[in-house]
């Protein structure tokens, strides 16, 4: 079952402010530099601001891979509901808007909506990354690994208060692998 619509609207409310395509430089600060390939493939999501298609949702797996014209695929795979919710595999595509940085992206989810994705943290060895957004309401906070050690979790949300996220609202997401 497609679940589109419902990735539309949560990311419509999103996309308030976008930078994605207009050249506009996010609000948000993101990282000096990501080199893409390293970036490439599984993350494990930890730690999120959900949308409302994701409130509940365990498991969570984005995975980011190229196509065969060099364009960015993510599929975003998890559980509605819980660990033993329904299965949720979302599709879609992503592009890389400062290429200089590498960490200004925009994703559509449908066509022809394109919608900021902001690498605002992102450790040294890719052994977590941060996602925002420039309304600071959805947040992705992920791990090469289905756990974050607590010390990273920690540092990861002081950085985010600093920034002016409300750290009280962001929820684990279960992962029992």
């Amino acid at each position: 079952m497609r679940t589109g619509w419902l990735v539309t609207a949560a990311l419509l409310a999103a996309g308030a402010g976008s930078c994605a395509e207009g050249g506009k430089q996010p609000f948000q600060k993101v990282v000096d530099k990501v080199e893409l390939d390293r970036f490439l493939g599984s993350w494990y999501v930890v730690g999120l601001l959900p949308s409302p298609f994701e409130r509940g949702a365990a498991n969570g797996v984005e995975t980011y891979s190229r196509d065969a014209k060099g364009g960015i695929r993510v599929e975003y795979v998890f559980r509605r509901g819980g660990p033993e919710g329904k299965h949720v595999v979302m599709h879609q595509k992503a592009w890389v808007i400062d290429k200089d940085r590498g960490s200004v992206w925009a994703v559509q989810p449908v066509w022809p909506l394109k919608l900021p994705y902001l690498i605002i943290d992102l450790a040294e060895d890719y052994r977590y990354t941060v996602i925002g957004t420039n309304n600071y309401r959805y947040l992705w906070i992920m791990s090469r690994t289905p756990s974050i050690s607590e010390a990273d979790y920690a540092g990861i949300l002081d950085r985010l208060a600093a920034r002016g996220y409300r750290t009280a609202d962001i929820v684990r997401m279960p992962q029992s692998r």
